[in-house]
């Protein structure tokens, strides 16, 4: 795969090592003739380290031999999280400080996550860009703040805490990105 079509979410191989890419950043050139540099912050999908490299745009490198599957989250336990293949009803585990993270996002009726399988082992989760939460606990409006937009904290039901608009209310149901933890809307 060519540098430049590869992005977020792409796992590629460098260095013999399977690596997930998480950011990448456009390095245009300053004089004629030179080429456009991408680089790429990336996560090793063995050791779970976080890594950086540099391309041109033109330069290509091997898509891991990888699977993306389909999975709803069974249960966790102190070490473990506990995923489903919706396909087959196969079952994947994988350590909870690998996927830390992310369980502040996940519930059991989350759709769309997907799991990672390299050589038959679930090594990592693809979520979705945007979940639904509820809210567990937040502050109750004051009357009169509605002049200005305000944020006030809220614990979501996964013990997230978001900043969310003054007139939120505990209960509710909210959208929240998965990339950045921010509040997109009521669901």
């Amino acid at each position: 795969m060519l540098a430049k079509d590869m992005k977020s979410g792409t796992v590629v191989v460098n260095n013999d090592v399977p690596v997930i890419i998480e950011s990448v950043m456009v390095q245009s050139p300053s004089a004629r003739g030179a080429s456009t540099l991408y680089k790429f912050k990336a996560r090793n999908l063995i050791t779970k380290q976080k890594v950086e490299f540099t391309f041109k745009g033109t330069d290509n490198l091997p898509e891991a031999d990888f699977r993306k599957r389909l999975v709803k989250m069974m249960y966790k336990d102190a070490e473990f999280l506990h995923l489903m293949d919706d396909e087959d009803f196969n079952q994947f585990t994988i350590p909870i400080e690998d996927v830390a993270e992310q369980l502040n996002y996940m519930t059991e009726e989350l759709e769309g996550t997907y799991a990672l399988i390299y050589e038959d082992e679930c090594v990592g989760l693809t979520l979705p860009t945007t979940v639904e939460l509820t809210i567990a606990q937040c502050d109750p409006s004051i009357r009169g703040n509605s002049a200005t937009s305000r944020n006030k904290p809220a614990v979501m039901e996964t013990g997230l805490t978001v900043q969310v608009p003054e007139y939120i209310k505990e209960g509710e149901r909210i959208k929240v990105d998965t990339r950045t933890g921010e509040f997109l809307s009521r669901a």
